[in-house]
């Protein structure tokens, strides 16, 4: 079958941001998207903000920007519209890859044919989908460009999900996970790591495939980790747990940003893009999702390296990169995270500050995002380093 890719601008950017509404009273997920959107833009969706699978779900999304600064102020344009009618409704904003005590089971599905459809098909693996993340889209010029960066930066999974680790809880409980969402969205059956395909022939036959044997209906129900996006003409980084702040959205909108232009300049020099063995990506995504930044991660078949050191080696291999995009700043969140800890260490301070009372973790989530930069505790614990055979031989 032939899948048509809309070549978009090099380097252009979107960026999706998916937020919860949380009563404010409760501290629990609360429905009221419909009534907000429909407030926001009577008899219509709204260009910049849209329902999700959840009631209590409301994603903004930018337009198509060039530079990370525009895509977070289009983001905050936004809000500025929302915020005020969610507080009307006695309703605070936040994000985290999952809401630390809401039970899924309580919560309202939105009436649309597309989400009956997956509920009706995946039954408890949807029903229980009571996960956030942010998606960025970089544009890519031409297909097979798209793919060989999909297969090289699968490599860069574990960085990614390391630094936006922020979904430690689960209805209620500590999971002992740096990101539960991670490993609730994998139980879909065409989610989780992008298939290492040959090219965009590679791509159209696979797709092909799995619509010929019922696997899928269409492309857009190929939920990858990385994707190809044939009708905006990118490269899509889906892997990043919901961000708490505006300035961690913009951290990773610069990261994915700069990655895909280096890899862009690769290409056009007329080098080839490596593509990962996809079982060290599978085993450095575990350990990513287990320890966050706390892991150890496979870069040689007889090396590992702590994730912190190499997040602070490719800021640095990034920096001229970030200088022409116009995102150093934003580049430089990296460290900051790393020197004063990801959303899921933040949370777990703040818990065993308040003798494990997670209404005080949603309170520092709703405080956070009203910030719109991580609000880091003075004596943050520091937690285990893992990420050697022995502990993560199970899921080898």
């Amino acid at each position: 079958m032939q899948i048509d890719f809309n070549s978009s601008p090099r380097s252009s950017l979107g960026v999706e941001w998916e937020l919860m509404l949380v009563d404010r009273e409760t501290r629990a997920l609360t429905s009221g998207a419909t009534e907000i959107l429909e407030e926001l833009h009577p008899g219509g969706e709204h260009p910049t903000a849209k329902k999700e699978l959840l009631q209590s779900t409301i994603e903004v999304i930018t337009g198509v920007c060039q530079k990370v600064g525009e895509a977070t102020a289009d983001l905050a344009g936004t809000l500025e519209k929302i915020v005020p009618l969610a507080e009307a409704r006695g309703l605070g904003l936040m994000c985290a890859g999952t809401h630390p005590i809401t039970n899924w089971r309580t919560q309202q599905i939105t009436e649309n044919p597309r989400y009956a459809k997956l509920i009706e098909d995946m039954q408890w693996l949807a029903r229980r989908m009571q996960i956030f993340g942010v998606h960025v889209h970089v544009g890519v010029r031409s297909p097979d460009k798209a793919i060989a960066m999909v297969n090289a930066l699968s490599a860069y999974i574990p960085h990614f999900l390391a630094l936006s680790a922020s979904s430690p809880y689960w209805v209620g409980g500590d999971t002992g996970l740096a990101s539960a969402r991670s490993k609730v969205f994998e139980g879909l059956p065409t989610a989780g790591l992008p298939q290492q395909v040959e090219g965009w022939v590679g791509f159209e036959r696979y797709m092909e495939t799995l619509i010929k044997t019922q696997t899928i209906a269409s492309i857009k129900e190929v939920w990858w980790d990385i994707r190809p996006h044939p009708t905006y003409g990118t490269v899509e980084m889906r892997i990043c747990d919901g961000l708490p702040t505006l300035a961690e959205v913009g951290m990773v909108a610069a990261l994915t940003q700069c990655l895909v232009e280096m890899m862009d300049r690769e290409i056009d020099k007329g080098y080839t893009l490596p593509t990962p063995k996809r079982w060290v990506v599978q085993e450095n995504k575990w350990r990513a999702a287990r320890y966050g930044l706390d892991a150890q991660i496979i870069v040689s078949e007889d090396s590992v390296q702590p994730i912190d050191a190499a997040l602070r080696e490719l800021v640095q291999d990034l920096r001229a990169t970030a200088e022409r995009l116009g995102c150093a700043q934003e580049l430089e969140m990296v460290q900051q995270v790393l020197d004063g800890g990801a959303s899921y260490q933040r949370q777990r301070a703040v818990a065993a500050a308040s003798g494990g009372d997670l209404t005080a973790v949603v309170d520092s989530l709703l405080e956070e995002f009203t910030v719109g930069s991580p609000v880091v505790l003075p004596a943050r614990p520091t937690t285990e380093v893992r990420g050697e055979p022995g502990a993560a031989g199970a899921a080898s």
